[in-house]
């Protein structure tokens, strides 16, 4: 097959990093596979299991720049120990934290590591920034990064996946024994598009948007991804879209 300039080349089932139930080794299963199996288990066991992945979206480049140059910005803070203006202006009393592994903990093949025991599972999960408070406890935060005329809030349906990322990145700091609150931050910038001109240039407008999590569920779901990947493979899923489309094509 001839690679087309742009394209991503799919080559078919993965024969490495997947899922051996009779393996004595710990696997490592990152964040965002604990997000598929939420979505889709049979998604996540073909995945994980099969080394069979839904095809891959495009990277959204722009998003990718806005997250990189925030840590720039936040991290001139963090050489200092000061609040960035924006903290300043959401009265959020922190400063962003220093840490010798912060650099380890955003990288996407590294990022804040757990061994969980009972599953033989290690847990990762990159981050984009974390705040420590008056009181000593880390609050995690997480940069996006979106275009609407709408007001930015949490209330959407896809902010639900937002949320448990967040949590799962507070579980995994607990399992680090660090102190963290329950209040984290979405640092989310929202790009203008009413001005009259584009001239080189994309202004966004950022706000901090506060949300209390929960990471009572995290566990649990850790262990029912480990008995999926342990047992056969799920039913499809009705409302994964994934899996309508292989149903609909395996009919003709």
């Amino acid at each position: 097959m001839e690679a087309v300039p742009g394209y991503i080349r799919v080559t078919g089932r993965r024969t490495r990093n997947i899922f051996n139930p009779a393996s004595e080794e710990p696997f490592k299963l990152s964040r965002s596979k604990i997000e598929l199996f939420t979505e889709c288990p049979r998604c996540f066991y073909l995945d994980r299991r099969l080394g069979v992945g839904r095809p891959p979206g495009f990277p959204f480049t722009l998003n990718s720049a806005v997250d990189t140059l925030l840590k720039k910005e936040f991290d001139i803070h963090r050489t200092r120990g000061s609040r960035h203006p924006l903290m300043e202006a959401y009265e959020v009393d922190a400063v962003p934290f220093i840490h010798e592994k912060m650099n380890e903990w955003r990288d996407n093949f590294k990022g804040v590591q757990h061994y969980h025991r009972p599953t033989n599972l290690v847990i990762t999960g990159a981050l984009d920034d974390i705040w420590i408070n008056k009181e000593g406890e880390l609050m995690v935060v997480d940069y996006k990064a979106t275009s609407t005329k709408n007001e930015v809030t949490l209330n959407a349906r896809h902010h639900e996946a937002f949320k448990r990322q967040l949590e799962i990145y507070q579980w995994l700091l607990r399992q680090n024994d660090f102190k963290v609150s329950d209040m984290g931050y979405f640092v989310y910038a929202n790009g203008d598009k009413d001005k009259e001109a584009f001239d080189g240039k994309l202004e966004f407008n950022v706000k901090i948007i506060p949300y209390k999590g929960s990471d009572s569920w995290v566990e649990g779901k850790v262990i029912e991804a480990h008995k999926c990947m342990m047992g056969e493979i799920p039913a499809s899923s009705p409302t994964c879209p994934y899996c309508l489309y292989r149903e609909a094509a395996g009919e003709y």
